[in-house]
């Protein structure tokens, strides 16, 4: 879902800079054009975060994500929209994730009302 999700939004704002798409690196596969992860991304699920992530988790891995992706740390005015909304689904799909997960046989999120 998250995959699909950031396809989507790629498509959608177009090529970067110089023209070419953010490259994801998959663990272990080397550096490649965007670097390494963001660090400040935190792994959000149990037993490697104490308590549940919160609201206010998902949505900061999900800005970090979406600045690290884009390269601006706060956008123009211009891109506020399509940040916003960015961070938005990526939000949306790390929550899905996150409830869909199963640690040692237990839900890593409680679901929420639908």
């Amino acid at each position: 879902m998250l995959l699909m999700v950031m396809r989507r939004f790629l498509s959608s704002v177009g090529p970067g800079v110089g023209g070419r798409l953010p490259v994801i690196i998959a663990p272990g596969r080397g550096r490649r054009e965007t670097g390494d992860m963001c660090r400040s991304i935190k792994t959000l699920r149990p037993p490697v975060l104490p308590d549940e992530a919160t609201d206010d988790d998902i949505h900061a891995a999900a800005l970090q994500y979406v600045r690290k992706v884009s390269g601006f740390r706060a956008p123009a005015a211009h891109n506020r929209e399509v940040f916003d909304r960015a961070v938005a689904a990526v939000a949306e799909a790390t929550a899905e994730l996150l409830g869909g997960l199963e640690v040692r046989g237990r839900s890593a999120r409680p679901a929420g009302p639908a």
